[in-house]
């Protein structure tokens, strides 16, 4: 066996290649982050978005209700979605598909379509989180990825003790539409 090759077994081989790991974990923190953040500033926004859209309640909820459907729903096939078109391209594809359909759930003028909009969210949404911890566990060899999980852990947590705050002052200085 060669040195080279005896070299290349005794260390860790990360999917980040030459770029800083690190780097990636605060990229898919960021996106965790907003994706948490959202749901918590939408149930916030919930009564001005009805009254701005002369929806009542009841018929507002669904903005919350088909995201969190449509997140559930696309969970469970996004390994195979991953599997078939890679799982970079899926992963870019999701927040693709989140950053546009929130863009047009500021921009809905009526109440169908910011639910539509808001289950096209949840399924760039739910594909994101599988997918980001996956692409933790290639990054990051087996010593530190509990260091990467823990960063990710933190967007987890922070998102939703801090959206309310963002969602109640954005809805009481702009619009919900912000």
């Amino acid at each position: 066996m060669s040195g080279e090759t005896a070299r290349n077994q005794g260390e860790s081989r990360s999917a980040a290649g030459t770029h800083n790991p690190w780097l990636i974990a605060v990229v898919v923190s960021i996106a965790t982050f907003m994706l948490v953040l959202d749901t918590s500033i939408a149930n916030v926004a919930l009564r001005n978005i009805a009254g701005s859209l002369a929806a009542g309640m009841d018929e507002s909820t669904w903005v919350i209700t088909t995201y969190l459907v449509a997140n559930s729903v696309i969970i469970p096939v996004s390994g195979w979605l991953a599997s078939v078109i890679g799982r970079k391209r899926y992963y870019m594809l999701c927040v693709a598909t989140f950053t546009v359909a929130s863009l047009l759930c500021g921009l809905a003028p009526n109440l169908e379509l910011l639910i539509l909009f808001r289950v096209l969210q949840g399924l760039g949404g739910g594909g994101m989180a599988p997918s980001e911890q996956s692409i933790l566990a290639d990054t990051f060899p087996p010593e530190k990825r509990s260091q990467a999980f823990a960063l990710y852990g933190i967007a987890v947590i922070v998102a939703p003790t801090v959206g309310p705050t963002i969602g109640g002052w954005l809805t009481d200085h702009f619009s919900w539409h912000w």
